[in-house]
């Protein structure tokens, strides 16, 4: 029986390396999406912290609560800008990788289909040689009597 030998073999290894390159990606972004939205969690945790007034502190107490607080809200504004920017790439990213996933796919939907076509071609070639046989010993058989 003659073994299945799919012609466009390295275009499917290819387009498989590249989904696993996109999903790497995709995982990178996903992570530094994920830091940047920690980090602005942890601020505005801050800003909650801080942003009540203590009667008891003295006035430089509360200019420097007050100036760090201004700060904080600056950083938490940046923040949210490079949030929403990473948020953009993320979906960039994910729309690369459903499109590697959809090329790999057909390519494998291709290979399934010559893969079975292969075998049905084989399945009827092994079943007109079994019939042969057959035939062959059906034919001896009636000589021999």
């Amino acid at each position: 029986m003659a073994s299945f030998n799919f012609r466009l073999q390295k275009l499917l290894d290819i387009r498989q390396q590249k989904e696993e390159e996109s999903k790497r990606y995709f995982k990178e972004a996903q992570s530094a999406k994920d830091k940047v939205e920690n980090d602005l969690n942890e601020m505005k945790g801050n800003y909650q912290k801080y942003n009540t007034i203590i009667n008891s502190e003295g006035l430089i107490e509360q200019k420097i609560r007050k100036n760090y607080l201004q700060a904080l809200n600056l950083s938490i504004n940046e923040k949210t800008v490079e949030l929403d920017k990473k948020i953009i790439i993320l979906e960039n990213k994910r729309e690369d990788l459903k499109q590697k996933q959809i090329d790999r796919k057909t390519v494998e939907i291709l290979k399934e289909k010559k893969r079975m076509e292969f075998m049905d071609i084989q399945n009827h070639i092994e079943q007109a040689q079994n019939d042969e046989f057959a035939l062959y010993a059906h034919i001896r058989k009636t000589e021999r009597r």
